[in-house]
């Protein structure tokens, strides 16, 4: 059952990559704009024009151009970069660490909030706690994330100047790691410097990226442990001298957990996606700066690399979701 369910999804994560290259393909070229005009100075002639017309392959018909890309993103090569002059998989893998490590902590303080505050309210149900609880919830899920980061820039970036607000880490730092991946690499090394700098360049947009996500596991998880809590194990539990926290913590929190790792799962996605903002309006240097210069520039080949990168990152996490959720109930596991 689970080799089939793990066939079918792989098989349709290519369909679904396929598709998505060729939605992106023909949008970004039928899209206003001449990224090969924005190249060549005011004074260029038509035949400057048509010879980088043909070094980029602008000269062949869509259905040639598609082909030729697919051909060589099949062999790892995205093509190269219009503006910045380099490979497509080069610039894009070098991005990637710094979107991946910011969207983990996010996602990390999510859960963190999420769950806590899920646990009071159910703790505290039916009391003037949990309905200041589920009014804050609301009204932190309805701020968007990007807004959140103008707030913390304000906040703590302006009025009480104790973060940082723009960069990864501090450039007077010396770095000279293997991968970009600096958190993991910086504990892996004993680089507590970098570790440290990373970590406070990070927070205000991983905290600008959680708080609505935290908003959505609390509502969410809250209702699932109220739940559990009138079934008969908890009960049961109560019967044995477990007191209230206890039988959260120890019975309904774990059955009432599964539901909310499909949301985890899917949110984090979307997550990963709201990087793109936020990472702009701190200077993150991420992937999601870098495709909002490609989207300026025009760049088509890096927004093709980032737009397929991104999609091949949600329909992977997906899989990971759906495979992990299978395994945790027992009943999707031997049906």
């Amino acid at each position: 059952m689970l080799l089939k369910t793990v066939f079918v999804r792989l098989l349709t994560t290519a369909i679904t990559l396929f598709g998505v290259a060729i939605v992106v393909f023909v949008l970004v070229r039928v899209a206003p704009g001449n990224p090969i005009a924005m190249m060549l100075p005011p004074g260029a002639t038509e035949k400057d024009i048509a010879a980088l017309n043909a070094v980029y392959g602008f000269d062949k018909s869509l259905a040639e151009q598609f082909i030729i890309w697919l051909g060589g993103v099949l062999h790892g090569d995205f093509g190269t970069s219009i503006t910045l002059r380099q490979p497509v998989a080069e610039l894009v893998l070098g991005r990637l660490p710094a979107t991946l490590e910011l969207s983990s902590i996010a996602l990390l303080l999510a859960v963190a909030l999420g769950g806590c505050v899920a646990v009071i309210g159910a703790r505290k149900r039916g009391t003037g706690t949990e309905v200041g609880l589920d009014l804050t919830s609301g009204a932190v899920l309805s701020v968007p994330d990007f807004l959140w980061g103008l707030i913390f820039v304000l906040v703590f970036g302006v009025l009480w100047p104790v973060l940082s607000i723009s960069g990864r880490v501090d450039p007077r730092i010396d770095i000279d790691f293997t991968t970009n991946f600096y958190i993991f690499e910086g504990l892996l090394r004993g680089r507590l410097d970098v570790v440290g700098s990373t970590l406070s360049h990070m927070l205000m947009p991983a905290m600008s990226l959680a708080l609505p996500l935290a908003a959505m596991i609390a509502q969410l998880l809250k209702q699932n442990l109220k739940e559990a809590l009138t079934q008969d194990y908890t009960t049961l539990a109560r019967v044995r001298g477990f007191s209230e926290t206890a039988v959260i913590l120890r019975e309904a929190l774990r059955n009432a957990a599964l539901p909310t790792l499909a949301l985890v799962g899917v949110q984090f996605t979307f997550l990963i996606g709201g990087t793109v903002i936020v990472e702009r309006l701190f200077a993150f240097e991420g992937l999601g700066n870098m495709a909002i210069d490609a989207v300026i520039n025009r760049d088509l080949p890096l927004i093709q690399g980032i737009v397929l990168l991104f999609a091949a990152l949600f329909t992977v996490i997906n899989l990971l979701v759906d495979l992990s959720y299978t395994f945790l109930n027992p009943r999707l596991r031997h049906g």
